[in-house]
């Protein structure tokens, strides 16, 4: 097989920075996924948008056989839950959200008529935090927005209602000619990635013999959702779904108790109940054939991933997860290494290649 080229060409790169500093909370997905699909439309023949603001390309349209490949666009964010008299904000989660790196954020703050409001994660200064006052640590209780109004009724005015969607402000930048650095890497990159598979196999005329989903689901960080609705609307054969794992080699983290993963060293392999064995198999096979490196790892019951909502649908999915390995998941320096990005994708592009039509993943018949 030719060698792959161009894989992070700089057009893609350039579509990589707006996508990560687009805002995608979850259940407001859709000024990424708007930028998303303009991205990936030349490179697929048509495409769908479900109700809840999923997208999906699909390339070879019209076939029986059905192969996915998927991320989810959302973001972890906050709500507003309660605005005081005196006009500071309180806020509950909307995702997996960390209270712990709130204090001194700036954050953008979302009305209904599509406005944003700045504002700022409050902490009394380290000279009041004295005696029992120093144990004082963040948490959902006491982080607090401050926007510069005296009052709710100030607050309100500017449209800022209970159930404002909220998000840190901090923008994509790549660290050391080596890392991606941003929030919400987790997991716009995988939308990053199979849009380029979707690029790459358009540009290198690679002419798959079945019907390819480019698949970007919603609201994966509460609970698989997006994913769980679109596997019943496309009732794929095979899925192959990428998202990000952990780099266990920064300092704090104990690699006995969450694995051996670090960023640079390749893919992130799952071995897990709801990945298929025999595809799993395959993916081996185009790692070795194209000196892919990879990691492996094991996930106990499930790879809670959008891999679980595919898998256990209509009748059960083939499917198989590759995640790319992160730094300071869920903060706004998430990191992956330029390599592992690039891997990424050559692997999955490998991998769609060796699948047949009506390919049989069966054990035995």
């Amino acid at each position: 097989m030719a060698e792959l080229k161009n894989v992070l060409s700089p057009e893609s790169l350039e579509f990589l920075e707006t996508y990560i500093n687009t805002s995608s909370p979850t259940g407001f997905e859709y000024k990424g996924q708007k930028v998303w699909l303009d991205y990936i439309k030349p490179y697929i023949d048509e495409y769908e948008v479900d109700n809840y603001g999923t997208v999906y390309g699909v390339i070879n349209p019209g076939q029986d056989y059905k192969v996915v490949i998927e991320a989810h666009a959302d973001e972890i964010a906050w709500f507003v839950n309660h605005v005081t008299k005196d006009g500071f904000i309180y806020v509950i989660r909307n995702g997996g959200s960390d209270p712990l790196i709130a204090p001194s954020k700036r954050v953008n703050i979302y009305t209904r008529d599509g406005r944003i409001v700045k504002g700022v994660f409050g902490w009394p200064a380290i000279h009041l935090r004295r005696g029992e006052d120093a144990k004082i640590t963040p948490k959902i209780e006491n982080v607090f927005i401050d926007v510069g109004c005296t009052s709710k009724e100030e607050v309100e005015a500017l449209g800022i209602q209970v159930g404002s969607v909220i998000t840190f402000e901090d923008e994509f930048m790549t660290l050391n000619d080596r890392y991606f650095v941003g929030r919400a890497l987790d997991n716009r990159m995988g939308g990053y990635m199979i849009a380029q598979v979707a690029r790459l196999l358009k540009e290198n005329n690679i002419k798959l013999p079945y019907s390819l989903y480019v698949v970007n689901s919603v609201q994966e960080e509460v609970g698989l959702r997006g994913a769980e609705m679109i596997t019943q609307t496309i009732k794929p054969n095979v899925a192959l779904v990428t998202d990000v794992g952990h780099d266990t080699n920064t300092p704090m983290i104990s690699q006995i108790k969450h694995g051996d993963f670090k960023a640079g060293s390749g893919p992130q392999l799952s071995i897990a109940p709801a990945v298929h064995n025999k595809f799993l198999d395959l993916i081996f096979e185009a790692a070795a054939e194209n000196e892919v490196p990879y990691q492996l790892e094991a996930n106990f019951r499930s790879t809670g991933t959008d891999t679980d909502a595919f898998a256990y649908s209509n009748g059960g999915v083939v499917s198989a997860l590759i995640s790319l390995s992160l730094r300071y998941m869920h903060t706004t320096v998430e990191m992956v290494h330029k390599d592992d990005v690039e891997n990424v994708i050559r692997l999955m592009y490998y991998t769609l290649q060796k699948i047949e039509n009506n390919h049989d993943f069966r054990y035995f018949t």
